[in-house]
């Protein structure tokens, strides 16, 4: 505290006698060598602060500690990398708003049942659409995620909001992944989803379609999580003037930071390309 006033320009005298310091107790302090303590917290401080830029500002304690662990290799707790953030002045994004349960209206086209974890890849992909403005209008995003390795496998942009957006996205995660027939694709009840166009194309390529109920967001909540992360770390923090310059900033948002550098929490903290890569694809049973 005596350092900060100082340098804010106050009387030693007069910052010494506030709390009760000694002028020449506080010298001795200015003197003593940097303990070996604090020499590491101000190194892990610039490490933090470098994670944090390379996040775009969006990593919190939580994610930063994991980058220093495991991306790092450097042992140190979580409760440090918050407190020398605190000291520091930096923070993550807050995170999404918990979805009010809707009341919605049942169907027998449901495989899911809002249990979306798997242990396999390619078992269950969740999809859905979503649009945000620019200067020159709307541009709309359909996304295909598969739910074990929470990786966007398929993604298709465009002006409009129709059959084709979804489809396109559709055909780029079954080229990427060729999955084995039995796979299921679960969106919600809009009417590019329901299209026959759409439904056609999932069983050409041998999986099932499923949908949730009308009007309630938790059928579908694993993409809508995504959707909400991709909200608060870039749709929202700028405003678009064209629907190139957000298309291209979508883009490189789904490819280079949420699929290979984001460390995602369901993940224990691996982002979804690496544990893409380490997860044994396992065969699906008759039930699944």
């Amino acid at each position: 505290m005596i350092d900060r006033l100082v340098d804010a320009g106050e009387p030693v005298n007069t910052c010494c006698r506030l709390p009760g310091v000694s002028r020449q107790g506080y010298y001795r302090y200015k003197g003593r060598p940097t303990s070996a303590t604090e020499l590491r917290r101000r190194w892990l401080t610039g490490l933090i602060g470098e994670v944090h830029i390379a996040s775009r500002g969006t990593y919190g304690y939580r994610r930063i500690h994991a980058e220093l662990t495991l991306g790092m290799g450097i042992t140190c707790s979580s409760r440090l990398v918050w407190m020398l953030m605190s000291r520091a002045g930096l923070g993550g994004l807050p995170g999404p708003t918990r979805v009010k349960r809707l009341k919605g209206v049942a169907t027998a086209d449901d495989l899911v049942n809002r249990k979306f974890q798997r242990l396999g890849l390619n078992e269950l992909w969740v999809t859905d659409i979503t649009e945000h403005p620019t200067r020159e209008g709307k541009i709309s995003c359909a996304a295909v995620l598969d739910a074990c390795s929470r990786k966007i496998i398929g993604w298709a942009i465009d002006s409009k909001q129709d059959s084709n957006l979804v489809v396109n996205a559709l055909d780029m995660a079954i080229r990427a992944r060729t999955p084995n027939p039995g796979g299921i694709v679960h969106a919600d009840h809009g009417v590019e989803f329901t299209s026959w166009v759409f439904t056609q194309k999932i069983r050409s390529a041998g999986l099932l379609p499923s949908f949730g109920t009308v009007g309630d967001g938790l059928d579908n909540a694993m993409m809508e999580s995504f959707w909400s992360s991709m909200q608060i770390e870039l749709l929202n923090r700028k405003k678009w003037r064209t629907r190139v310059e957000l298309a291209n900033a979508i883009f490189e948002y789904i490819e280079v930071f949420y699929n290979r550098r984001r460390r995602h929490s369901g993940l224990a903290y691996a982002t979804p390309h690496d544990y893409d890569l380490a997860h044994t694809i396992q065969p699906l049973t008759a039930g699944s």
